[in-house]
């Protein structure tokens, strides 16, 4: 498999160089991590908020860091946990004085190390607080996991959790709005094509010509089912309902709903699927508040997509609406 890569040891260090690179005035790296932080961290009069987990799911997680969103995220090897002592370093350059807030996706390495690191920062007196996303529909127990996986509805986590930090509000407030949007959102995807790692250089499971994986993980865990290669609207219409009886809301209800690319799927076909999704809506009479279409948390190159539907109300739609300046994501008012 090609790839735009020279040591495979080395791309994750290369990586964020590279974004460094790119963006010189927001963030820098902590010496001898793999840690990304707000430039001008630690942002005082408010509570910070960190994550982190494998890389390859870019722009998750260090695309998220600016204002209105994280304050700093800490980059694992390939689908592969940070270390404890990197989400502490994370911890403690991201603290103020008023609080952190650790957004973690529901894997067992990442839940593991992060309550750690939290255990020992807390030892040093800063107040630190957790939220686990598990918002995979699709599978409760998994390769990487106990309970569902975490996947794209962490993104709107950091949103909605990230704008109530920039508003001043208390570690309290902060974390019962993280809990809130985990509360509400689901998520399901499925594969087209299986991803390639930089370190085997193959795909990493066989999927064949004519063969989806409906339900699968980030990682390539498997999923729920593998069936024949069926048309967009009916790999939406599996998603969707599944993600839709999951959350089993009321006749207008409004939703923000993404269509995330997993890496290899061109717009054109994300949007080919928001389509279908927003028809499947409107048939349950749903009413659709806002929809994002892209690359929000990717599988290297797999194809493939996923479908995110959240339910929202005043609070979260101001949340979700206000303004954050991220490499990745851009709100504007």
């Amino acid at each position: 498999m090609k790839k735009l890569i020279n040591d495979p040891d080395d791309v994750v260090d290369e990586m964020l160089d590279g974004m460094l690179a790119a963006y010189p005035d927001r963030l820098r790296r902590l010496p001898d991590t793999q840690v990304l932080v707000r430039d001008d961290a630690p942002v005082g009069g408010k509570v910070a908020l960190v994550t982190g987990g494998g890389s390859g799911h870019e722009p998750t997680h260090a695309g998220y860091i600016g204002d209105g969103m994280l304050d700093g995220a800490a980059a694992g090897g390939v689908f592969s946990s940070p270390t404890a002592d990197e989400f502490e370093a994370l911890i403690d350059a991201c603290d103020a004085g008023d609080g952190v807030l650790a957004i973690i996706k529901n894997y067992e390495g990442d839940v593991m190390n992060f309550e750690t690191a939290i255990e020992l920062a807390e030892m040093e007196g800063v107040e630190v607080d957790s939220v686990v996303v598990d918002d995979d529909v699709a599978v409760e127990d998994s390769l990487y996991t106990s309970g569902r996986r975490g996947v794209c509805g962490t993104i709107l986590v950091h949103k909605a959790a990230g704008a109530k930090a920039a508003q001043g509000a208390d570690l309290s407030e902060v974390t019962r709005v993280a809990e809130k949007v985990i509360d509400s959102v689901g998520t399901m995807g499925t594969a087209l094509t299986s991803c390639v790692t930089p370190e085997k250089g193959e795909p990493t499971f066989d999927l064949g010509d004519d063969e989806i994986e409906l339900g699968i993980g980030i990682h390539g865990e498997p999923g729920t089912e593998r069936t024949e290669m069926m048309s967009a609207d009916e790999i939406t219409d599996a998603l969707t309902e599944r993600v839709l009886d999951d959350l089993d809301l009321d006749p207008g209800q409004e939703v923000l709903t993404i269509v995330n690319g997993m890496g290899g799927t061109p717009q054109m076909e994300l949007f080919v699927v928001n389509r279908r999704l927003q028809e499947l809506l409107g048939e349950r009479d749903l009413e659709t508040w806002d929809a994002w279409v892209g690359d929000y948390m990717t599988s290297l190159d797999m194809a493939g997509a996923s479908v995110t539907v959240c339910a929202v109300d005043d609070e979260l739609k101001e949340l979700f609406g206000a303004p954050a300046d991220t490499p990745a994501l851009t709100r504007t008012q």
